[in-house]
């Protein structure tokens, strides 16, 4: 018989470098009422923003939502200096364990990438969870794609250098959204395309947190199995994990990955996503994606937001050097 090791913490296993942030997350109870968690999450910890930051327009558009859908939240960041149309541009799709979150929280992330591309990010919100099931915060998200697509020759931008960002349960939209615009595009034999998907700790797989056997080491911190549970309970309006779950809803269901834009995931080594995202990235390799895969050691879910130190300028100067290479920026 294998023996397994079930340890009482991986604590000594979080970079040292992460723990100061880690005391600092809050601890969210989904078994209080959810609008608690749905105002400024960590708002209040933040410093004050670099005068570079700033120099970032933001501006808010309402844009059509699909089928008589309610309108679309976007916000756009402009550098205060661009580079010649037709430029590329970048969608972003906020986290939140698909009940949670706001475009607003990745304000900081999104001016800078704007000022290191040189280009517009657009921010885009959507219906959460449990309110909306899928599919409708993917089709929102896609609304803010074609609209994106749709005014490219007003907006100064090349439609075939248009990526797409997400971070949590934003990746698992984003990467929900990849495939629901290749799925649109073989069926009408038009619609946007998108040249470059990044995910980001993406939440792939509602199996993750319900199986038998769970990866001893990770979901300790932040995002644990019970979050995820529920999250995915939320979306799918279900139980996470059953034989009935539709493929279509979740991202490592789907069996056909071919035609997915070129791929880049991130994930920390301790992140309840780890095996998921190891998982989709192989796939996406078998289905001939080209496919760039980094695993930080020793960080937890939102690592990210740890602050100027070594390992999260190292995520960010290896996202931002793909993006550039993608968006023909480099």
């Amino acid at each position: 018989m294998t023996e397994t090791f079930d340890p009482a913490s991986t604590r000594h296993m979080v970079a040292p470098e992460f723990l100061p942030a880690l005391e600092l997350f809050p601890k969210v109870d989904f078994t209080q009422d959810i609008s608690n968690w749905r105002g400024p999450i960590l708002a209040d910890l933040m410093p004050p923003m670099p005068l570079e930051l700033a120099a970032v327009d933001v501006e808010e558009l309402s844009v059509p939502g699909l089928d008589g859908a309610p309108d679309v939240r976007i916000l756009v960041y402009t550098p205060p200096q661009m580079v010649v149309a037709p430029r590329a541009a970048l969608l972003n799709i906020h986290g939140g364990g698909y009940v949670i979150g706001r475009p607003e929280q990745n304000d900081r992330m999104n001016r800078a990438r704007a000022l290191d591309l040189g280009c517009q990010v657009f921010a885009t919100s959507y219906r959460l969870a449990p309110e909306t099931v899928f599919p409708g915060a993917v089709l929102d998200c896609f609304a803010a794609l074609c609209w994106i697509a749709e005014n490219a020759a007003e907006l100064g931008i090349d439609p075939d250098r248009i990526a797409l960002s997400g971070e949590s349960a934003g990746g698992g939209h984003a990467a929900a959204l990849a495939i629901h615009a290749r799925n649109h595009r073989r069926v009408v034999h038009d619609g946007p395309e998108i040249c470059f998907l990044l995910l980001d700790s993406p939440m792939l797989d509602d199996r993750t947190g319900s199986q038998p056997t769970p990866h001893p080491y990770t979901g300790e911190f932040t995002w644990t199995a019970v979050h995820n549970r529920f999250g995915w309970a939320s979306l799918l309006g279900r139980t996470p994990g059953g034989i009935d779950v539709p493929a279509e809803a979740v991202p490592a269901r789907v069996d056909d990955l071919h035609e997915l834009p070129p791929t880049f995931i991130v994930i920390g080594s301790l992140d309840l996503f780890l095996e998921e995202s190891l998982e989709f990235a192989r796939r996406l390799s078998r289905a001939g994606v080209a496919i760039e895969l980094h695993v930080i050691p020793g960080g937890f879910h939102g690592f990210g937001l740890a602050g100027p130190v070594p390992l999260v300028a190292q995520k960010h100067g290896l996202e931002t050097a793909a993006l550039k290479r993608a968006m023909k920026l480099a």
